[in-house]
């Protein structure tokens, strides 16, 4: 997993919004644009980083791209930054 990707995709504020937004569930493109006074050409580059990043998956149907947040490559990075620090994961209480 290229890590320096995904964290390079959620260092940018507007990026980690819209991937707060895919938690709740997949939206389209449009829909997801809706929620940010961005220009078009600017929202169409933050998705772009985030499928380099392969934080999302996209899925084209005729026009219409609909965005789906990929939890595990998420889960992974979040993994490997505890690691990098020395943070061991917290044993789930009983």
């Amino acid at each position: 997993m290229p890590t320096n990707r995904v964290y390079r995709a959620l260092a940018d504020p507007t990026r980690r919004r819209i991937l707060a937004l895919l938690r709740e569930r997949p939206m389209t493109a449009g829909e997801l644009a809706s929620q940010f006074e961005l220009a078009w050409p600017t929202m169409s580059g933050h998705f772009a980083v985030l499928r380099e990043a392969n934080l999302v998956q996209a899925e084209r149907t005729g026009s219409t791209i609909t965005y789906r947040l990929n939890q595990t490559v998420l889960q992974e990075a979040l993994m490997a930054l505890m690691d990098a620090l020395g943070v061991s994961p917290a044993e789930p209480s009983a």
